[in-house]
């Protein structure tokens, strides 16, 4: 399987199936290092915790040791980057190509272009949570296909079946981490480059449990890779209006791309099978609310622009409402 395995020569990538098996990074002698101290309060699992498609993320992964790791491929070529608490300042290390447009973005990868002071809370319970939980920061990862494509693969399927999907195009159709998390029993992966996502068959599509509207979805997005790149220098409202140009992503896609590659404060997401429900049943005990609903009972953080961050705080409470039902089945295509 193209990805799997090393190519005979560093220099060149071999083909099989039609998909180019990329070289495996040369491993420096050191990473590059860089420090930063936050402003405030910071949580690196709150921050970074909406980067992880899964318990299994080939691209991401938290350590007992307090470390966040993530594997990227930047627009310098894929890329590690290890974050962890050091007394009071965030410390990153860097491996690969990428390293130094990692190290580059790390404040604003850890919130430093978010302004949680803006925010005024309007619930108690939105409150309460806020002050649980000091640390929140929304990411900015300047960084769109990355966040692109995993949401797709979450459009009308389960979480579990999502990240399923995920963990195997990108173990099997990646490359290795850069560094010393690319190697050993769990090595991370940096995801496809947009021609080997394009040049993946339509049988592994299937076999990895991805029905032909996603892939095409996908497939029409990775054509689009360095306009859809050039959106982070834009608003998110246009970076959103950007991305629905493409067919198959609609505003709860564009939303949960933005929030991650823009760290948009207001970019709720509607169109969601669960968010309405507990930001009905949380603010006002309401668990049969629509989007309309959820967007009024929203609606005193919108002059602001603070909706998503409030929606954030409603989650981290813990205030969901009781299940009726059992959950949505799980299913895998590639099974069948």
């Amino acid at each position: 399987m193209a990805g799997r395995f090393a190519p005979r020569t560093p220099s060149h990538a071999s083909v099989r199936d039609g998909v180019p098996a990329p070289v495996v990074p040369r491993q420096a002698a050191g990473p590059r290092v860089r420090t930063w101290v936050p402003d405030g309060p910071l949580d690196l699992g709150l921050v970074l915790g909406p980067l992880r498609r899964g318990g299994g993320d080939p691209t991401f992964r938290a350590t007992r040791d307090g470390s966040v790791w993530r594997a990227a491929r930047t627009p310098a070529g894929p890329g590690t980057l290890r974050v962890y608490a050091c007394g009071g300042e965030v410390r990153g290390e860097a491996w690969g190509p990428g390293a130094d447009w990692l190290l580059e973005g790390l404040p604003e990868l850890l919130g430093a272009a978010d302004e949680p002071g803006a925010f005024e809370p309007r619930h108690r319970l939105v409150a309460l949570a806020r002050h649980r939980r000091p640390g929140l920061r929304l990411t900015r990862t300047g960084l769109v296909l990355e966040s692109l494509i995993p949401s797709v693969l979450e459009q009308k399927v389960t979480a579990d079946e999502a990240y399923r999907a995920w963990r195997r195009l990108v173990s099997w159709f990646g490359e290795p981490a850069p560094g010393p998390a690319g190697t050993g029993e769990r090595p991370m992966w940096v995801m496809p480059a947009p021609r080997t996502w394009a040049l993946i068959p339509s049988w592994e599509w299937h076999r990895a449990g991805v029905d032909d509207k996603r892939a095409s979805t996908i497939l029409r997005a990775v054509r689009l890779a360095a306009r859809l790149e050039q959106t982070v220098g834009m608003t998110p409202a246009e970076a959103r209006a950007r991305l629905e140009v493409v067919p198959g992503v609609g505003p709860w896609t564009s939303a949960e791309v933005v929030q991650r590659s823009h760290g948009a404060p207001d970019a709720v997401t509607t169109g969601d099978l669960h968010l309405p429900r507990i930001i009905g049943w949380a603010l006002a005990g309401n668990r049969d609310a629509d989007d309309a609903e959820m967007l009024r009972l929203l609606e005193p953080y919108a002059p602001a622009g603070q909706r998503h961050r409030a929606a954030r705080y409603v989650l981290l409470s813990g205030d969901t409402p009781p299940r009726r039902h059992p959950k949505m089945r799980k299913t895998d295509i590639g099974r069948w």
